[in-house]
């Protein structure tokens, strides 16, 4: 990650906000674009987005408690699929925010929505970029990951998974696709 300052600046004002359920409540992140989060064409730049995104998920991480787990056990956080949706350019200085949510989960993976969103022309709230991750947790010590109903209990909550959206499903499905693919080419 080379967001040094501002994941230092995460972990220092974390503690401060509110405690996140997990499976409820949103990690919201205000943020600005700098010079040296541009391209060429004078943008954000698109892997910037997935950056800005580690730290949505870490500060979900802080704030629901998962990360006493995550240190205790020594479990990685793992993306292994991700896809994203570039809808408005972000220009410099413009202040942004990044809302992270979980959507739903399987036996071993979440699925966790990043929408990033800025202020039009005229005041009103846009959708800059959305995007759609899975993860996991990894525990180095048993070569597996962690079943999320583990997860739960550690946060101290046990809930069924929503139903996936159709946006959910297609990301999955695709995926699966893909995953298919790679496999019939080795």
């Amino acid at each position: 990650m080379n967001l040094w300052f501002r994941l230092i600046w995460l972990l220092l004002t974390s503690p401060f906000g509110p405690r996140l359920k997990p499976l409820g409540d949103p990690s919201v992140l205000g943020f600005r674009v700098w010079p040296h989060d541009l391209d060429t064409s004078l943008h954000m730049n698109n892997g910037r987005y997935w950056s800005l995104m580690d730290l949505g998920r870490s500060d979900l991480m802080l704030r629901s408690g998962l990360w006493r787990a995550v240190l205790r056990h020594r479990w990685v956080p793992v993306v292994n699929a991700g896809t994203i949706r570039f809808r408005r350019e972000l220009r410099p200085f413009q202040p942004f925010r990044i809302e992270t949510a979980i959507l739903c989960w399987s036996d071993s993976w979440l699925v966790i929505q990043h929408r990033v969103l800025a202020r039009g022309k005229d005041g009103e709230e846009i959708v800059a970029a959305h995007a759609l991750v899975r993860a996991a947790l990894y525990d180095r010590a048993e070569r597996a990951y962690v079943p999320v109903a583990r997860l739960m209990a550690e946060v101290g909550t046990l809930q069924d998974s929503p139903l996936p959206g159709a946006e959910v499903e297609a990301f999955l499905a695709s995926e699966a696709a893909m995953r298919e693919s790679a496999a019939t080419r080795s």
